[in-house]
């Protein structure tokens, strides 16, 4: 888990503040095979309503038209979408309570969802169907991901990428901490709730 790999050219595409929103966000919602998401906190998300309306086209958001990003992936996951999220500290009160609202994600018919809490975790990344990866700063909140207004979200900075090498590497990262693989040697385990390594489903 200790590495510095060689130098080699990678492109990139650098993101702040609202981009995050418009770049990270918005490809994540629209994942077709998978999402995993590794975040220090962990909070409800308020998304644009882009669904079909009566006289509107279906991108068109308006003001006050929103809805949670956890309705969004519990419709994604009825559509086979396997979504994981890798987290540091507990969820929010909001995001718990969105996630009782929503018995499609905590028993899924079709995909699959699953939040997995480890207290180490400290690198915000996410990775949709595989193929589009971020790394950044930003946690999985509003005011990380661009979500706010202009002067109340974060300043933060991230990069996309589609290099295939990167994209194995940093989703080779997040499965080895998903499966628990640190757990036996780990010095924090009188504040992790549930070894990652005994961690059998969903919590």
């Amino acid at each position: 888990m200790d590495f510095v790999r060689q130098h080699r050219p990678v492109h990139l595409a650098l993101v702040a503040g609202r981009g995050h929103y418009e770049a990270v966000v918005k490809t994540a919602m629209h994942a077709e095979r998978s999402l995993w998401i590794a975040t220090a906190n962990l909070k409800e998300l308020m998304v644009e309503d882009e669904r079909a309306r009566p006289g509107r086209r279906r991108t068109a958001s308006r003001a006050g038209e929103f809805r949670s990003a956890l309705e969004v992936l519990a419709e994604a996951v009825g559509r086979g979408v396997e979504v994981r999220i890798l987290h540091a500290s507990p969820p929010s009160t909001p995001f718990r309570a969105e996630l009782r609202r929503l018995p499609g994600l905590r028993r899924p018919a079709r995909g699959s969802f699953a939040l997995r809490l480890c207290p180490r975790v400290h690198f915000k990344a996410v990775v949709v169907d595989g193929a589009m990866l971020y790394l950044g700063s930003a946690n999985w909140t509003g005011a990380g991901l661009g979500a706010k207004g202009e002067g109340r979200r974060n300043f933060e900075l991230g990069f996309l990428s589609r290099d295939d090498l990167l994209l194995d590497e940093v989703q080779g990262y997040f499965d080895r901490i998903w499966r628990g693989a640190e757990c036996d040697a780990c010095k924090l385990r009188d504040r992790c709730p549930k070894p990652l390594a005994a961690c059998g489903g969903p919590r």
